[in-house]
């Protein structure tokens, strides 16, 4: 049976907590670039454990054991609803007693600023060779300097084939709906993604922060609100299958738990483009096995580790390798699957934006409230 994570990207937007600017304060003299450890390539990795924070479901059960038996050490995992929860436990002080967490691409961005993370060795981490070229260019960390990219996509819309004519090919589509679409429509309520597609139909950037933009996006967005069913990050996929509703904003993934059960549910990128997405993996500087945690995410990255994520969770991973071993009927039935790294790319990066990020908190306070 195919996992169904928790709401992973719930709150994602909240101001990244305005990481950059509250806690740069903790970092190094030059937090950008991260100052490595002397890391010993030869250490004896059944002396060191590692614990490991990530979404439920986001990786395969019986990881520790696949972990205990490459490496000799051991695996504890704990998890985390919410990127604004591991947060708290990353930045409350002292040692989080983590080692590698998964977090979305810019609260990597925020913690690398912070001077919380370990650059990843790619002597210890040597499958970082089986990532596409593209992945090496993200914005929020070009290179791959602290961060391992996990998991990628973007977000379109999800809607049922056979009640909806003709085929969407708009953000307008949903925001200004035919009217027998009416109240048959949900947009996503976490505050980047709900801005998202007032954005993108306005010729706007996902990271702009201008106030004048602003205010248009908003605008567009509660006029559109009229005609929604409502806002709904985790069960969207549910009424689609139901007909409750017809059209939704949505995630890849999250879309391809609705075309498991009903074959009529299609997805599309909306001309005017969108986001991308990226979940990675980061070493927390103040980890006391900093080699096995990076022989966690080098294991993490062998192409049959990493495909079992495509295979099961339904997102695109950025592994070359990985992407060879995935079913061909795997992606005929769900074509978000059989995007090139070129298509995914063209996607616009979501970045931290340190203070202005609570121009978006309020903006969605607004928008929701009106």
């Amino acid at each position: 049976m195919t996992p169904r994570k928790s709401a992973r990207r719930t709150l994602w937007g909240i101001g990244a907590l305005a990481l950059t600017t509250t806690l740069v304060a903790c970092g190094g003299d030059d937090p950008a670039t991260p100052e490595a450890s002397d890391l010993d390539p030869d250490a004896d990795l059944s002396t060191q454990s590692v614990t490991v924070s990530n979404w439920a479901g986001y990786m395969a059960e019986d990881i520790g054991d696949q972990f205990a038996s490459e490496t000799g050490s051991s695996l504890e995992v704990a998890e985390h609803a919410t990127n604004e929860e591991v947060m708290a436990k990353l930045t409350a002080g002292g040692d989080s007693g983590i080692d590698v967490a998964f977090v979305s691409g810019q609260y990597a961005q925020a913690l690398n600023e912070a001077g919380l993370l370990e650059p990843i060795s790619d002597e210890l981490v040597p499958n970082l060779t089986n990532l596409y070229p593209q992945a090496e260019g993200l914005s929020h960390d070009e290179g791959n300097v602290y961060s391992v990219p996990y998991t990628w996509g973007t977000t379109g819309i999800c809607y049922r084939s056979d009640l909806v004519d003709p085929a969407p090919t708009s953000w307008n589509d949903i925001l200004e709906p035919d009217p027998e679409y009416a109240g048959k429509i949900t947009m996503l309520s976490t505050e980047r993604w709900l801005a998202l597609p007032a954005q993108k139909a306005l010729g706007y950037s996902v990271n702009t922060t201008d106030d004048g933009e602003l205010a248009e996006i908003q605008e567009k967005l509660i006029a559109a609100k009229e005609h929604l069913l409502g806002y709904d990050d985790t069960t969207f996929y549910e009424k689609l299958i139901s007909g409750e509703a017809v059209m939704t904003e949505a995630w890849d993934g999250w879309c391809g738990y609705g075309m498991a059960e009903n074959p009529d549910i299609k997805f599309v990128v909306p001309d005017e483009g969108s986001d991308l997405w990226v979940d990675t993996m980061v070493v927390l500087k103040d980890s006391e096995n900093k080699e096995a945690a990076m022989a966690f995410i080098n294991m993490m990255l062998e192409p049959e580790t990493h495909a079992w994520v495509t295979e099961n969770v339904y997102y695109n991973v950025p592994n070359e390798a990985a992407g060879e071993l995935v079913p061909a009927e795997l992606k005929e039935q769900f074509p978000q699957l059989d995007v090139t790294p070129d298509q995914l790319a063209e996607g616009e990066s979501l970045i931290d934006l340190g203070e202005d990020s609570t121009k978006y908190t309020e903006l969605t306070t607004e928008v929701t409230a009106s």
